[in-house]
């Protein structure tokens, strides 16, 4: 059985590497490196930056593939027409555990992503960026690269930035659920749709993107719209990021330009020569078939006329040693459990929806298969946020994909394979396990002044509790940095003034690489702020 994938899996480049640029050299690419290899960047004005957007047909990487230039009109109006800054919000959340792209991003070409962000943060306007990360490494490397651009969430500084840990599950990479974390809120969908061009971050008109959305405008920036077009396909220019896992012999993110064969990405993973079917999209995507792979290449449009799907990214091929509807039974419990329990279709219909499929897998007969196609059909369209759709096209598409071993299930009670597991999922108790980077502060009580008033426990649970005196007993443990915030808020809110935080310990600063630095090529860096 598959593990978990790492944080940084191996990273290859098909052609001239973009994004990638050099990762032959370190394993982090810092300011100082950062500029010798990318060079600089100047600003660029909102209805210029639109344009580039525009000219290079730049869409969201995150899977909803919105145009970058129409959410960045919208937010520009929003604001003009309101007289309120914008803010902008870099989504590198990635909880679904096939997705490696942004996190490969967010670690070694941090510098990049910002890039991209403070040239539509300045174009725009805006006084505040927000980071939005799922994972300890991303935030350690997030945190360096604005420390060392001198950037901070102190009060008089041009621009205010500042990262939002979320949980490390589905529905948290959401840019309703990142919205709602940034406001202090749980990294759940608020159950209402709202534009966050209208109303986001504070109330203010957002710009929220992919983080490799944001680090394809700022090398589109750089390079210029005609030299970036040069690079893949007409319709869909530059490059993408891929995560490839599944039954492959070496898991990797690779960037590969659009109009690559798709057959050709996966041999250089060591993908079977002839998959049973390849999950494209991630968990929220669809199947195809050998003949599938064999006529698609890298592309929206192309992975489409096959039945596929590019999503965020996450392609998973599965052998013909596995039995595909029990790869898809374990993948199917995994999104029962990411329910945001907002609403019945997603916190009843999807756990009904696996338990269907489980019956139909362990011999339920016609009657259990149509018991499970009812059930889909009534959750689709009928959530409160996406994830109750994008379950059930995983579902619909497992039905349509794999009819041979469906028919030997229904009539003949099963395929004779067992489920290997190659679909990659989180270990057991993932949920449980809470991982930051340390602030290096502790909370400490004032029991002269303390009074029992247990606001303090309400706030941040993890920290404090009320023991059977009534009165909080406080964790021996520093705090991480993702409740920093809520600690902070708990001392404020004390009615008798009895908390404090100290500085105990200095936070823990990212591992530096070990490999050699290109010589210096005289270029200065940029100052702080700027992109």
């Amino acid at each position: 059985m598959n593990a978990p994938l790492p944080d940084v899996p191996e990273v290859r480049v098909v052609g001239l590497p973009q994004l990638t640029q050099g990762f032959d050299l370190v394993d982090r690419l810092d300011l100082p490196m950062h500029l010798k290899v990318h060079g600089p960047l100047e600003p660029v004005s909102g209805e210029r930056l639109a344009q580039l957007a525009e000219e290079i047909s730049l869409t969201g990487r995150g899977g909803a593939g919105f145009p970058f230039s129409k959410k960045l009109r919208a937010v520009a109006k929003s604001a003009i027409r309101r007289g309120v800054r914008p803010v902008v919000v870099v989504n590198g959340s990635e909880g679904e555990p096939p997705c490696r792209k942004d996190t490969v991003l967010l670690n070694r070409a941090p510098h990049l992503i910002l890039d991209g962000a403070l040239l539509a943060a300045e174009a725009l306007g805006a006084r505040t960026l927000v980071v939005a990360v799922t994972r300890n490494s991303t935030e350690v490397s997030i945190r360096a690269a604005l420390a060392e651009r001198g950037l901070s969430d102190r009060r008089g500084q041009a621009l205010r930035a500042r990262v939002v840990r979320t949980p490390e599950r589905m529905v948290s990479g959401e840019a309703s659920s990142v919205i709602r974390a940034v406001n202090g809120g749980p990294a759940m969908p608020p159950g209402r749709r709202e534009r966050a061009a209208e109303s986001g971050v504070g109330g203010a008109p957002t710009l929220l993107s992919n983080a490799e959305t944001f680090a394809q405008l700022a090398v589109a920036a750089r390079i210029g719209s005609r030299r970036y077009r040069n690079t893949g396909l007409d319709s869909e220019p530059g490059t993408v990021m891929l995560t490839i896992s599944g039954a492959v012999a070496r898991p990797m993110v690779i960037e590969v330009p659009t109009g690559v064969p798709l057959r050709y990405v996966l041999q250089l993973a060591g993908a079977p020569p002839l998959p049973q079917g390849v999950l494209t999209g991630g968990y929220h995507g669809n199947w195809i078939d050998s003949i599938g792979v064999h006529e698609s290449v890298v592309s929206k449009a192309s992975l489409a006329a096959v039945g596929g799907a590019l999503g965020a990214g996450a392609i998973l091929p599965i052998g013909p040693e596995t039995c595909p509807l029990g790869e898809a039974l374990r993948v199917a419990n995994w999104l029962a459990a990411e329910t945001a329990g907002q609403c019945g279709p997603c916190r009843l219909g999807l756990p009904a929806a696996a338990g269907g499929l489980s019956d139909v897998i362990n011999g339920g007969g016609p009657a259990a298969l149509e018991a499970l196609r009812e059930v889909t059909q009534a959750v689709k369209g009928r959530g409160a946020c996406k994830h109750p759709d994008g379950s059930v096209r995983f579902f619909q598409s497992t039905l349509s994909a794999f009819t041979d071993d469906l028919a030997a299930h229904v009539l003949d009670g099963g395929c004779g394979r067992e489920t290997v597991g190659v679909l990659p999922l989180p270990g057991e108790g993932y949920q449980d396990e809470v991982e930051s980077i340390p602030s290096g502060e502790k909370v400490f009580i004032d029991w002269t002044l303390c009074q029992g008033h247990g606001l303090c426990a309400d706030i941040v649970p993890e920290l404090i509790r009320i023991n059977p005196d009534g009165f909080p007993s406080v964790a021996d443990a520093v705090v991480p940095m993702h409740m920093r915030g809520r600690a902070q808020r708990a001392v404020r809110r004390c009615p008798a003034l009895a908390m404090r935080i100290e500085q105990t310990a200095p936070p823990t600063p990212p591992k530096p690489s070990s490999r050699p630095e290109l010589p210096s090529s005289g270029r200065k860096a940029l100052g702080p702020g700027r992109g």
